[in-house]
Order: C-alpha cells, then sequence, then structure tokens
C-alpha cells in the first residue's frame, strides 16, 4: 500500500486550467538585492547574521507569494541561493515551500541532484518522500517536484521516479538547456545524426511512460530552455507527453514566440518560469520602490501572462 496522492502532472495542469496560468516564478532571492527594508529590520534584531538573511529572505519571499499566488500554478525555488547560507537558510527554503504549499501553489524545488544508489534514494526521500524516524514515516521538505541531472543514466533517475509515483510529485529532467555552453555537450551528434539532447528526450519520454495522468501527461518532464526555440519544436514531438519546464525566459533572453511551441493545442505542456524578471522588478521600474516590491512583482507576471497569451 503507497502514500499516492493524486497524479502531479494532472494537479499542475488543473491549476494551469484554474489560473489560466502557465507562469512559473522562480524564488531565487539575493541578499544584495533584498529591499533594504526588510534587511535592516533583521539585520537590527538578530545576532546571528545567517539567521538575519533567512529572516529577510522568508519574509521576501512571502511578499512575492502573497502577490502572485491567485496568478501562478507552481514557484519554483533554486535551492542554491538558500544552501549557501547553511542550515539557516535550508529553514528559509522549507518555510518559503511551506508557505507556498499553504496559499494553494505547487512547489518545484530545483536542486539538480544527479546520483546514484542509496545516495541518489536519500535525495528522493529528502524532497519527494519521506524518511523513517525511529519506525514512523515523515516528511522532510514535500515538494510538489524537483530538477535532476541524468547523465548517471536510468539509476540516477530511477529512485527519484520511485518516489513520486508513490507519493504523487514530478519529476523534471535536464535536456536542452538554456545556457549557451550547453551545446559543448548536449549538441554532440553520434553516428546517426541524433544529439545528445535528442537522445535525452527519447530516454525521458521512456522513463515516464508508465505514469501518464489523465490529463495526457506525464510526471517525468523535461527542462528545455527558451533560449533555443528550434529545438523546442523538435523536442516537443519527441516527448509528446512530457511537461516542459522552461527556464531562460526574460533576463536570459528568450520571449514568449520563443516558447510558443513548448505547449499543446489546449494550451498545456509547459510552465515557463521567470525568476529575476518578476521577483526584482521594481529595480527597473520608474513607478515603484523598493517598499513596493512585491506590487511591481505582480505586475511583471501580468505582463508576462499577457505575453504567454500572446494578446
Amino acid at each position: 500500500m503507497t502514500d499516492k496522492t493524486s497524479h502531479f502532472a494532472d494537479r499542475l495542469n488543473a491549476q494551469i486550467k484554474k489560473k489560466d496560468s502557465a507562469v512559473c516564478v522562480g524564488l531565487d532571492p539575493r541578499l544584495e538585492q533584498i529591499p533594504d527594508f526588510i534587511k535592516e529590520k533583521h539585520f537590527a534584531k538578530q545576532k546571528n547574521p545567517f539567521t538575519a538573511a533567512a529572516e529577510s529572505f522568508i519574509e521576501f519571499n512571502k511578499g512575492i507569494i502573497d502577490a502572485v499566488f491567485d496568478l501562478v500554478p507552481i514557484v519554483k525555488p533554486q535551492i542554491a541561493f538558500y544552501e549557501q547560507y547553511g542550515a539557516e537558510g535550508m529553514r528559509a527554503f522549507k518555510e518559503t515551500c511551506d508557505y507556498a504549499k499553504e496559499k494553494g501553489v505547487l512547489t518545484l524545488a530545483d536542486i539538480k541532484r544527479g546520483d546514484i544508489g542509496s545516495t541518489a534514494e536519500a535525495y528522493a526521500k529528502a524532497f519527494l518522500g519521506k524518511v523513517d524516524l525511529n519506525g514512523e514515516k515523515s516528511e522532510s521538505f514535500d515538494v510538489d517536484a524537483v530538477t535532476v541531472a541524468p547523465y548517471l543514466g536510468w539509476d540516477g533517475v530511477k529512485p527519484f521516479v520511485n518516489e513520486a509515483v508513490k507519493y504523487g510529485k514530478g519529476v523534471f529532467v535536464l535536456d536542452k538547456t538554456s545556457n549557451k555552453s550547453s551545446a559543448d555537450l548536449q549538441d554532440l551528434q553520434i553516428n546517426d545524426g541524433r544529439t545528445i539532447y535528442e537522445i535525452m528526450a527519447h530516454y525521458i519520454d521512456s522513463w515516464g511512460a508508465d505514469d501518464v495522468g489523465e490529463s495526457g501527461y506525464s510526471l517525468v518532464g523535461a527542462v528545455v530552455g527558451a533560449t533555443f526555440p528550434t529545438q523546442i519544436v523538435s523536442l516537443r514531438k519527441l516527448m509528446p507527453a512530457s511537461i516542459f519546464l522552461v527556464p531562460g525566459y526574460g533576463a536570459q533572453g528568450g520571449g514568449a514566440d520563443d516558447v510558443r511551441a513548448a505547449f499543446d493545442k489546449k494550451g498545456l505542456g509547459a510552465i515557463i518560469n521567470s525568476s529575476r524578471g518578476i521577483i526584482f522588478a521594481w529595480e527597473s521600474s520608474d513607478s515603484f520602490t523598493e517598499k513596493d516590491y512585491a506590487q511591481a512583482a505582480r505586475e511583471a507576471t501580468l505582463t508576462m501572462l499577457r505575453d504567454l497569451r500572446w494578446e
């Protein structure tokens, strides 16, 4: 008997339909860009600077979530921005994820783990499953989905898929990433002319083939960068049942037209991530001050929504 809940892809697609939105907000706090009025308060109050940084992140993230929870189906905290502040940073990560879930928003932990055996199983249990605490099973982070690096093969992905199947979670596998130097490896061709990213697409499609939800999508998705629109077209054909997580929109140069091919005819099949362009929108605005950072994030999200609806 498992603790499986409803299928991840179905839950995500239900949220996309409900909010008429495929925007994913990346919660990647940078301490130097957190508004001064937030930092000054916490650094004056806390003796431990790591605690002050964590509290600053928590307040900032809650403000963003409050501003966008009715507009977006999912948020994506990148764990590195929290890990660098040690245990207190990880506390901020967990509180951020928990708060997003309280507000009815799905959580995608951008952890990009890639290991094998018991190590991969431990990672998978930490984020997607449950750990055994002296005979009682409990959740550590309990996010809805994670990102994983696939270059150790199925051995490195299987533990995450197993936990995802058991608990109704999702896994997004790196395929054609948004960075320019991804071509150094991902665009290499084998003898039959296929690229590494095309071969990876075949594996991603097969890894999720046994667990497709009622919405027609698998719990195993793919990370495909907005900065490579031609590849999005070909990869959609190779992975018809995989939801695409599309980074690279906005700050990295990807635009609405670049990501159009990631969607199916019903407007499903993809979530488009924007991080800096939303959470730090106040910095490039003539209308908002730092105290309006949350409202600026909401306006940036609304603008992105209009762009993605190709209005």
